[in-house]
This record gives structure tokens, sequence and C-alpha cells, in this order.
């Protein structure tokens, strides 16, 4: 049961329940149950994490896939995940890992077969702890492990990806602490909804971060993901005050979040952030339990990209569109073509140590250094 481990972040409660402060949800967990993540859970009122080094999923992928345009660009990012995720979005791409622990089922001992399955309620799936950890798909791997391949594959950087970092924070704390000393960079992609205290734990080893916003109306995205819009908008101000590179991509889904007014909205948001945060404005497609929605008319992501730039964003991108033209970084002040790109494939780069070779304007970002 290598995988379970004391859980960060939380705190026990008078009534046996414990109040998980890792992420904004803040979950009070009664004994035997999980939280919203699926992956945490309350042992004889002490929380557990399920997944720590339980990985379900690694790749080697272009930055540019997270994506992050100005972190790097055409560098390589050992990605990681396991199984969990504290939104339940209805168009989840990788819904077969995000949602996968959160099937019926309580911890009823800390030990044994759970023979007692159901007590009164024989509808309850009872487990033993062992059982629970054992029914976590993934492989177990070390963070050493992750770091030692991350540099046996080129890689620039770390990505904890595919699903929410935060829910297995423990093992994306301690291989960022590990990767940041032997030179790596470390990246999230994440919705955002990391608990104030953990995000300022791991700022010291975060080095870029690309959050979603996935709209902008509270009911909207509540009845999306599960979750409230604003603590995502508190974080993005919180990631950028910690120094932290951010960018921010919003799904634009017909129907949902792809009026003209809602994407104003978002993009003057983040002109108040900062309007050097990169917006990526990506195409939807049909998945999950998002079926009856169409693909994002690519006249609609222009018209996205368009508004984000009158908002007075200096960097607004098209997504899940190569060739459009959209995907392209250009000098702000001079309007040269800096870096062209075509999906997730670097085509050409122009910049010299963060810089325009044109006329020497500085882009914001994370570059590699001027040879």
């Amino acid at each position: 049961m290598s995988s379970i481990r004391e859980a960060m972040f939380w705190n026990p409660c008078p009534d046996g329940r414990v109040a998980c402060t890792l992420c904004a949800l803040d979950c009070k967990i009664a004994r035997g149950r999980r939280g919203a993540c699926g992956v945490r859970v309350n042992v004889e009122g002490k929380l557990l994490t399920l997944v720590y080094g339980r990985i379900v999923a690694r790749h080697v992928d272009p930055i540019e896939k997270k994506p992050l345009f100005h972190f790097f660009p055409g560098s390589l990012s050992y990605s990681i995940a396991t199984v969990g995720c504290n939104f339940r979005c209805l168009h989840c791409q990788n819904y077969e890992i995000s949602q996968q622990p959160k099937a019926k089922g309580v911890i009823c001992a800390d030990t044994g077969n759970g023979a007692e399955a159901g007590g009164e309620n024989p509808e309850v799936l009872c487990l033993s702890l062992r059982e629970a950890g054992a029914r976590i798909p993934g492989e177990d791997v070390s963070p050493e492990e992750v770091v030692q391949a991350a540099l046996r594959s080129g890689c620039t950087s770390i990505a904890y990806t595919y699903t929410e970092p935060t829910i297995f924070f423990e093992f994306a704390f301690d291989t960022a602490r590990l990767a940041h000393g032997r030179g790596l960079r470390n990246v999230f992609v994440t919705n955002g909804y990391i608990g104030k205290e953990a995000l300022e734990v791991i700022a010291p080893y975060l080095d870029a971060a690309n959050i979603d916003l996935k709209g902008f109306r509270e009911s909207a995205h509540k009845q999306m993901t599960g979750a409230r819009v604003g603590p995502v908008m508190e974080n993005i101000r919180r990631y950028k005050n910690l120094g932290i590179w951010v960018e921010v991509t919003t799904l634009v889904i017909p129907g949902h979040n792809d009026s003209d007014e809602e994407l104003r909205q978002i993009a003057e948001f983040l002109v108040s952030v900062d309007r050097d945060i990169p917006w990526h404005v990506t195409q939807f497609y049909p998945t999950y339990r998002l079926l009856d929605r169409p693909r994002t008319p690519v006249p609609r992501l222009r018209r996205a990209r368009q508004i984000g730039i009158e908002a007075g964003l200096r960097y607004v991108y098209e997504g899940n569109v190569p060739g459009e033209g959209g995907e392209n970084t250009f000098c702000h002040q001079c309007q040269s073509l800096l870096i062209q790109r075509y999906g997730f494939t670097l085509l050409a780069n122009r910049v010299v140590g963060g810089r325009c070779p044109d006329c020497g304007t500085a882009l914001p970002g994370v570059w590699q250094a001027a040879a």
C-alpha cells in the first residue's frame, strides 16, 4: 500500500469528521468517506491520500500541448497524472481517469477484509483500506524515478497534468522539490481550485501554470463543473502574485460560454490581472456527458480572439485548430511574426533572449537565454 499516505492540509473536527483544506471545496469528510476528489479518505479521524505515486499516465509531451506558449517554446515536458479530480466537468476529455475513483464504497476498517459490509445498510459497499488502495489503477512510482525519467527524456520540465494536480499534491510537491534541485522546471495544468496554503507551500518550486477559466457566470460554471468560479479567479491573481508564470485557457462551448458578453467579461478580468497573460480560446468538441453540443465553429474562435485583443490582452491564441494562424506569436509592439506554430509543433522561433529581434521589445514569458 505504498500509494497510501497521510494527507497534507487537513484538520480534525470534534464529531470525527475531517476538514480538508487542500482545495476551495473545503470538504468535511465523515469517517470512512472520501472527499469530492475520490482519492482522499477519512480513516479513524485521519485524512489519507490513496494516490501517492500511483501514476496512471506518463508521457513526454511538447510544452505547447499544456498549452504553454510563452514558457520555453519547443521544449519537452515529462507529463504525469494519477486518477481523481475535485471537479466533475461534463465535458472532461480525460473522464476515464479523472472520475474513476468516485465509485460508491466506504472504508469500513483500517485493516481486515470488510466482512461487515454495509452494516445495517446492505446496499453500501464496504471496503478495507487495503481493498480501496488496490482499486486505484496505476503503477507505483517514486519522485526520484519521475525526475530521472524526465532527465533521460531530455525534458526541460515536469508537468502535473491530465487530471487535476491538486488532488495528488503530496506526490507533486515531493517530485517538484526534487526536480527543482536537478534543474528541471515544474508546471501545473490545473482548474485553479487549489487552497491558499497549499499554493504558497509549492510556489517556490512551481515555475508555470496553465489555469482553466471555464466561464464567467457563477451558475453556469457550477452546473458545468460542480464548483464555483470565484476561487478560480482569485487563484489566477494569487499565482501571478507569487511570481509563477500564468497562461489561461477557456474552452469555448457553444451555448454555454461563447457569447460576446461572457467572452468580453473573461478578457476584461484577465486584463485587470495582467494584460500580458496569454489567453488560449480553444475549440470544444463533444465528449463525455456533453454530446449534445456541436464543435465550436472556427469563426466563433476568431471572434473570441478578436474580443480578447479589443479588451486589451496582448496575446490571444486559438486552440485545437491547427493551421488557422491564431496559434502564432506576434510582437505586440511592431507586429512582427516571432513564433510560428502548427498544432503542437514549433515551425519557427525568432525570439532572441526574450526579445523581438526587429524592435528589441521584451516579450513576457520564460525564454531560453540568449546564446
